[in-house]
């Protein structure tokens, strides 16, 4: 079931590139190159664990003194969490501003366009967060599954999702970018003038608390599966 998620995943982010690659020259009009910096932003954290994997690894085989894949971790999984958002992020893509006056392109094109992009940043999202919750149980509680179905695992997700929401407003709403934290005076500025504003404070709270449901509905509904299965599959073993 892991297999199928990544393959779901890798399908509907290449369709989604397809998509928006196919349209300008299918229909006469111009490439919407901010699709696909989006896209790739999407995926940048997917990245980011892959990479932290082919580092951390082998140092931790080869016998490397331990801070030091310990530091690396810490640093890779903070690039990892500043990214997470832009995948999410791929759900304010739901609307039709890029169509502009005179082309020639169906509604229909746009609409499967906007939601493929939405569904890619849903299911890479999700795919995160589980490969973290994948990580911090086998991290906390060795090669065991049980955890999975924890209260501990299912709180690390309620809180990423969250913060996932979180960093979407952020993006929307105070138009921030996850390399604006490295102009922090700048961010803070930025953030409290948008929370100062009339409703800015409320719209903030909201969106993240429905944003944060949303995706945790999500990750039950895609990921759930998954962890019951490995759950399931333990138990038996253990019989």
């Amino acid at each position: 079931m892991l297999t199928s998620l990544i393959l779901g995943v890798l399908l509907m982010n290449v369709l989604a590139v397809g998509l928006v690659l196919g349209r300008a020259p299918l229909f006469g009009t111009r490439l919407y190159r901010p699709m696909l910096l989006n896209l790739v932003l999407a995926v940048a954290p997917l990245v980011v664990l892959v990479l932290a994997a082919l580092l951390v690894l082998p140092m931790l085989a080869l016998g490397v003194p331990r801070w030091i894949p310990v530091v690396l971790t810490v640093v890779l999984a903070l690039v990892w969490l500043l990214l997470l958002p832009n995948a999410g992020y791929l759900v304010t893509e739901l609307n039709l501003n890029h169509r502009r006056p005179g082309e020639r392109v169906p509604e229909w094109y746009d609409v499967l366009l906007v939601l493929t992009l939405a569904m890619a940043g849903v299911l890479t999202t999700v795919l995160n967060v589980l490969s973290i919750e994948l990580i911090y149980t086998l991290l906390r509680f060795g090669d065991r599954a049980a955890p999975l179905a924890g209260a501990e695992a299912r709180t690390l997700v309620v809180v990423l999702m969250l913060l996932v929401a979180l960093g979407i407003w952020l993006g929307r709403s105070v138009r921030l970018n996850s390399w604006d934290v490295l102009h922090p005076g700048s961010l803070v500025h930025k953030v409290t003038g948008a929370l100062r504003a009339p409703g800015g404070a409320r719209d903030a709270v909201g969106f993240t608390l429905v944003g944060g449901a949303f995706f945790v509905v999500m990750y039950v509904t895609v990921a759930g599966p998954v962890v019951q299965a490995l759950v399931e599959l333990e138990r038996l073993r253990g019989r």
